[in-house]
């Protein structure tokens, strides 16, 4: 499991998380939900160790992730943030086997060259595997990014906004895929997500944050509730059972 103990962070002068514990659990589906500014990336990023905290600890599996060495932690939990910009020009399967560099080394044996098929397949991607990136739509190249994460088989996968730029259905793939990645592999995913709605069909635990605190967790039958949702948007959200998910209404 992974265990946040007190964390913080300071941009500026500003407390952009402000000590946050939490346990996340193996084998589930944990999303990070909260308005924008509420410190749901940098909790995300210093988790992973792309970002320094300034007070606090993170142990992954009892691990101090600020004591682990880089290739063994790459090992163990893989992220996709946001913005990714890569200064070449690469195919989807050149992107791809990079997910396989913390056993590799770039010499990639026949079982890695497995993970970067399977990878592709799992997001749908063989018919274009050898086309470059940039001849991609925004989408393709996210359902790329992923797949390259997937490669890495790592038994966390921290995912920031993955839904950027995605269309509905390759955002209900995308969400489909992790869940399959949990129920079928026993991946833990951590993810940061806007949308409540796929947090809601999706995901088996929710960690609410606003203004950098932790302000709710829990059970995601607990969070998607219109007093709590109330408490952490500063918004009237009607809540209807549709086919056994929660699904909020926020648009009149």
């Amino acid at each position: 499991m992974v265990e946040v103990k007190n964390i913080s962070k300071k941009y500026g002068g500003k407390l952009v998380v402000d000590h946050v514990s939490t346990t996340i659990q193996k084998g589930k589906i944990t999303s990070f939900i909260g308005p924008n500014g509420a410190g749901k990336s940098t909790l995300l990023s210093m988790i992973s160790r792309l970002t320094a905290m300034d007070s606090g600890e993170v142990k992954i599996d009892g691990q101090d992730v600020t004591k682990a060495k880089s290739n063994d932690l790459a090992k163990k939990i893989s992220i996709l943030k946001q913005a990714n910009h890569l200064p070449i020009r690469l195919t989807i399967r050149e992107l791809v086997s990079f997910g396989r560099f913390p056993y590799s080394q770039g010499n990639l044996s026949k079982s890695d060259w497995e993970f970067v098929d399977e990878a592709i397949a799992y997001m749908d991607l063989e018919d274009m595997q050898h086309k470059f990136l940039d001849q991609l739509s925004g989408g393709q190249q996210q359902r790329a990014f992923i797949a390259m994460v997937i490669a890495q088989n790592t038994e966390y996968i921290l995912l920031d906004e993955p839904l950027n730029n995605l269309d509905m259905k390759h955002s209900v793939q995308i969400m489909k895929v992790l869940r399959r990645l949990v129920d079928e592999l026993g991946k833990t995913v951590i993810i940061v997500i806007h949308d409540i709605n796929f947090a809601s069909c999706y995901s088996d635990y929710i960690v609410a944050l606003k203004n950098g605190k932790l302000v709710k967790e829990g059970p995601t039958k607990d969070i998607v509730d219109e007093a709590v949702l109330k408490e952490i948007y500063d918004l009237d959200i009607q809540i209807e059972n549709i086919n056994g998910n929660n699904i909020c209404i926020y648009f009149s």
